[in-house]
């Protein structure tokens, strides 16, 4: 399990919200983190696909398809309903932590 949270780290959390969106190769998963994270997330190749392979081991994502461009295989991956079920439960916890921060004091 990763460190900060029971079920997913952050760059996790935004692979699984960016293929929330369809299937989606490495590049374009990377490029979507960035945007979703507004630049804050940035993992670098390695990580990403560590990343890519412990989800797909856990079975939140799996292979959609795999095509050659320009001479080199491109693998896509998509969100499975448990990963769908799974990236929910985080957003859920993560606003029920923030909902203890940002609530008037004495509520």
């Amino acid at each position: 399990m990763p460190r900060g949270t029971s079920e997913v780290s952050e760059p996790m959390y935004f692979v699984l919200t960016a293929l929330r969106a369809g299937p989606l190769h490495g590049h374009a998963i990377s490029k979507a983190i960035k945007e979703l994270s507004r630049g804050r997330v940035q993992p670098s190749v390695g990580t990403l696909y560590g990343i890519l392979e412990r989800l797909n081991e856990r079975g939140v994502i799996t292979v959609d398809r795999e095509e050659t461009v320009n001479g080199r295989n491109r693998r896509y991956f998509r969100i499975t309903s448990d990963g769908q079920a799974l990236v929910e439960a985080e957003a859920r916890r993560m606003q029920e932590a923030a909902a203890l921060v940002l609530r008037p004091s004495g509520a």
